[in-house]
């Protein structure tokens, strides 16, 4: 293929590459506030960036596309700080639910969302299910930090603050490294209150307080040690660890239509 973007195609390119059994990429992100220093597309920057180098790495191996990255997802709990953009949850699992549904028409039997924002997580969970139920096809799902969690571990991401946390050393050093002249240096905090609470429980487990669901001021953990080599290794190996699991997935995917 000439290009890994969708858009970048002829509608007779895409209905030849999806009957071929070409998956396709949708990369779900949000337009929201990112405290005082960070742009309000971080979660677009940071997503949209993995997703291109994950499908240029799989890309090698197992056909796919990637469809134009989703930039505003379901982010009610930052409106109160301004900055954001935010579709409501069930109108946001119905805007999933029409991608998914347009992909399906597109002649895609393989589609993969891929999350790089807390909020959009549960929606896409459910959508991916849904589709599978009522169309012959796979689905699959994850967000990024739970694909490269081990890795992330490897290198001791956490050294700078929770992962990916919000707005705070993770993703300050990844902006830093994509996009170092939208960060505020100047307003970046040097201090934030201590939360273990958030921390109460196993990964994928959720604890919420009321008005403290992004952190203190609107970002969790004050952001001092990030730096831009810290964010090019963080996006690289996160871009390394979903590339692979592209690779499996659509790879067992095909497996799956040999057997039948």
């Amino acid at each position: 293929m000439k290009s890994i973007w969708m858009h970048e195609h002829t509608r007779e390119e895409i209905g030849e590459f999806a009957r071929n059994g070409g998956a396709v990429l949708v990369a779900l992100a949000a337009t929201e506030q990112h405290g005082p220093h960070l742009p309000v597309h971080t979660d677009t920057l940071i997503a949209g960036r993995v997703a291109e180098l994950a499908v240029r790495g799989a890309g090698a191996e197992v056909p796919l596309l990637l469809a134009p990255v989703l930039p505003i997802g379901c982010s009610e709990h930052h409106l109160s700080f301004g900055g954001t953009i935010s579709l409501s949850p069930m109108t946001y699992f119905q805007v999933l639910r029409d991608i998914g549904e347009s992909l399906v028409k597109d002649g895609f039997r393989k589609i993969i969302f891929l999350n790089g924002h807390g909020g959009n997580e549960p929606m896409m969970q459910q959508v991916a299910n849904d589709l599978a139920v009522r169309h012959p096809i796979w689905t699959a799902a994850a967000s990024y930090w739970s694909l490269a969690r081990e890795s992330l571990q490897h290198i001791e991401a956490s050294e700078v603050g929770p992962v990916p946390g919000h707005a705070g050393g993770f993703e300050t050093s990844a902006v830093m490294a994509l996009a170092p002249e939208l960060v505020r240096e100047d307003r970046i905090g040097t201090s934030h209150p201590e939360r273990d609470w958030i921390f109460a429980g196993p990964a994928g487990a959720f604890v919420g307080r009321h008005g403290e669901l992004t952190g203190c001021d609107g970002f969790t953990d004050a952001p001092v040690r990030a730096t831009a080599d810290k964010g090019r290794l963080y996006v690289q190996t996160i871009a390394d660890s979903v590339s692979g699991w592209l690779v499996r997935t659509v790879q067992a995917m095909e497996r799956g239509e040999q057997s039948v």
